[in-house]
C-alpha cells in the first residue's frame, strides 16, 4: 500500500467552507489531507496566521498527524510569479508556526 493523500482546495473563498464535510465524514486509515491554505483565486497573499488558523482548524477535526500543508491548485499558472513566491513563503512561514502550535 502506498502513500494516499488528498488535496482539497481550502484557501479559495468559495471552498473554504467545505473542510466542514470532514466533521462527518471518517478519514480513512493511512490517508492524509493536504489542504490548500493558500489560494490561486486572489492576489492577495495571505498572512502566515491565516495559514495557521487554516491548518489548526482542519487538524482539530481529522487530527494533527492527518494533515499537510499545501497550495490550491494552479498557484504558478494564475498569479504573478512575485506573488506566487509570496504566497508560498507564507505558508511554509504559517506552517512552521501551525507545526510548533499542534506538536508542542
Amino acid at each position: 500500500m502506498g502513500f494516499q493523500a488528498d488535496l482539497i482546495e481550502a484557501g479559495n473563498g468559495r471552498h473554504e467552507h467545505e473542510i466542514k464535510v470532514w466533521r462527518n465524514l471518517k478519514l480513512a486509515a493511512g490517508k492524509i489531507l493536504i489542504p490548500g491554505v493558500v489560494s490561486h483565486a486572489t492576489d492577495l497573499v495571505e498572512r502566515p496566521e491565516l495559514v495557521v488558523d487554516r491548518m489548526i482548524t482542519l487538524a482539530e477535526i481529522v487530527g494533527q498527524e492527518n494533515v499537510v500543508a499545501g497550495a490550491d491548485c494552479g498557484l504558478g499558472s494564475r498569479v504573478d510569479p512575485q506573488i506566487a513566491w509570496a504566497k508560498l513563503r507564507a505558508l511554509r512561514d504559517g506552517a512552521a508556526i501551525a507545526s510548533k502550535k499542534l506538536w508542542n
